[in-house]
């Protein structure tokens, strides 16, 4: 298994502008993890993994937002039915991390990445770090970068 360390090592092989916040408590859910880092939930991502008619793709939303399956089979072409969040042993083995502190990059499998539009309209955002004590600070138009996502708008947020 994966972890901060690992997570850490990539960020500086990459060179990338991002920092991890160690020992910051339980951060396995948006609302503990804003509470640890003092910050509102919009800045909290979310690093989901779904399979799609059997292929992985990990979906990165903030916040409370949910994510709609319907729009990601339309995305890609499939019925609603061939989209499926992964459980998670398929997090762990496709990423490396458990799920809870999956980042939102360096993961042990390349995956496709999708990033909700609202994310970019972030200053800076925190995502998972590794485990569940961890979070990395990041530039959101630098992990479209670094992920090469692509931008879908599939998330909606509860009024």
């Amino acid at each position: 298994m994966r972890g901060p360390d690992d997570l850490e090592k990539y960020i500086q092989e990459q060179g990338l502008r991002a920092q991890l916040f160690r020992q910051l408590g339980d951060t396995t859910t948006v609302e503990a993890a804003a509470r640890a880092l003092g910050v509102p939930p919009d800045r909290i991502l979310k690093s989901l993994v779904f399979l799609v008619d059997g292929r992985p793709v990990i979906y990165i939303t903030n916040g409370p937002a949910r994510v709609d399956p319907r729009v990601l089979a339309r995305h890609f072409g499939v019925g609603r039915k061939k989209v499926k969040l992964a459980d998670p042993t398929t997090v762990l083995a496709l990423t490396g991390y458990p799920p809870g502190g999956v980042p939102p990059f360096g993961h042990r499998t390349p995956l496709p990445v999708l990033v909700d539009a609202q994310v970019l309209t972030l200053p800076e955002a925190f995502a998972g770090g590794g485990d569940e004590h961890t979070m990395v600070r990041l530039d959101p138009a630098e992990l479209v970068r670094v992920t090469q996502a692509t931008i879908v708008e599939a998330s909606h947020r509860d009024a």
